[in-house]
């Protein structure tokens, strides 16, 4: 698909047609799986296609990140070995030891291990702030250090949600380049670039991919110069994606739209349910009008993902009885697949952040609604609560 026609097109017609013509050979319209590492070259720097190595480049990731630059509308996309190789190259990228980084006050434990414990020792100093209060992020910001502001929205698990547009106003004011980890969103239902938004970050293993089947992660920039530091540092870091990898993440992205309307589906009804439940003290999900974030996820969001969390009235007991005994539901970290998940985020996904400020809540609940039956769903939340 040409660049033109491309930005004509409606997203599942990019995500599915985006970054690879059928093969001029066979008409094979998927990408083949490149599996080599290195290429032939018709003389000595003769490359075709600019293929040498596939640290460097291979055609399988070449199509998933050409699809990952449409569907986000940006300007390049960059698919890596997981979301953290991705999140650390672009440290690495854009920053340098004595800079500053604001950083969510309930971001996902993952991130806040890189940023606390290897970031931290390389010389990358960081402060969390809410990402629904722009006056404080403001504040967090240190003049002249502070190189990038790093937002989740919906936050992990919390799901907190930033105001993407006045957010980047806030960074770019101070000389700095707002980050936003698209991951719970997915960029179905939003694309913080065409907010203001400079890098998008996801952990392509989640709803991108979409089946639990595979590792990955991704950035995607509007900017050229950008563009050039994470590409020079995705080649010499080389935290990159197998071509079978890449072809399971771009087969997921390719129904991302369908899956993501199920999900929504799906979880409205949950949330729904859980809010009835005398069990259940408080649910957590943003298409509801008493979220505080509502009216901004619904400005820049299509509709309000698949994620859920509530806190059990019961305390952690009751939160861990309930991760326990679901049956559809199952225990397991990460999210984003087509099967249900739940998890007990202090002792599972953000054990890391336990006695920070980044701490969460001991009876707090994170449901991955899937895209099964949805009355099988609420009857196994109900018995499990009861």
């Amino acid at each position: 698909m040409s660049q033109e026609h491309r930005s004509k097109s409606g997203f599942e017609t990019r995500a599915i047609h985006a970054g690879y013509e059928p093969d001029p050979t066979t008409g094979a319209v998927i990408p083949p799986i490149y599996a080599t590492s290195t290429y032939k070259q018709d003389g000595v720097g003769g490359l075709r296609g600019g293929y040498e190595y596939s640290r460097s480049a291979n055609p399988t990731r070449t199509a998933l990140e050409g699809a990952l630059a449409a569907v986000e509308e940006g300007e390049r996309g960059f698919a890596f070995a997981s979301g953290l190789a991705a999140e650390d190259t672009l440290l690495r990228a854009l920053c340098r030891p004595g800079d500053h980084a604001v950083i969510p006050d309930d971001a996902y434990g993952g991130t806040f291990r890189l940023f606390d414990k290897v970031a931290v020792p390389w010389g990358l100093n960081h402060s969390p702030a809410p990402v629904d209060d722009v006056d404080a992020v403001r504040a967090a910001i240190r003049p002249g250090e502070t190189k990038l502001v790093w937002v989740e929205t919906p936050t992990n698990p919390l799901l907190t949600i930033g105001d993407i547009e006045a957010l980047a106003g806030v960074a770019h004011e101070a000389g700095a380049l707002l980050v936003v980890d698209n991951t719970f969103a997915s960029p179905y239902l939003q694309q913080p670039l065409t907010l203001g938004a400079d890098v998008v970050v996801h952990s392509t293993t989640k709803y991108v991919g979409g089946h639990s089947d595979v590792v990955g992660g991704a950035l995607v920039v509007r900017d050229h110069e950008v563009a050039e530091k994470v590409g020079f540092h995705q080649n010499a870091m080389g935290a990159v994606p197998g071509p079978f990898d890449a072809f399971l993440t771009h087969r997921g992205l390719k129904t991302l739209a369908v899956r993501m309307d199920r999900h929504c589906d799906n979880a409205e009804r949950v949330a729904d349910f859980l809010t009835s439940h005398p069990a259940v003290g408080e649910v957590i999900y943003p298409g509801f009008e008493t979220h505080p974030g509502h009216e901004v996820a619904q400005r820049q969001m299509k509709r309000f993902g698949g994620m859920v969390s509530f806190r059990c009235t019961g305390g952690e007991d009751a939160a861990l009885r309930v991760c326990e005994r679901t049956e559809v539901f199952t225990l397991g970290e990460s999210l984003g697949g087509v099967e249900s998940l739940i998890e007990h985020p202090g002792r599972m996904t953000h054990a890391s952040v336990a006695g920070t400020d980044l701490e969460v809540p001991a009876d707090l609940v994170r449901l991955s609604v899937g895209i099964e039956t949805v009355d099988d769903l609420i009857a196994d939340l109900d018995q499990a609560l009861g």
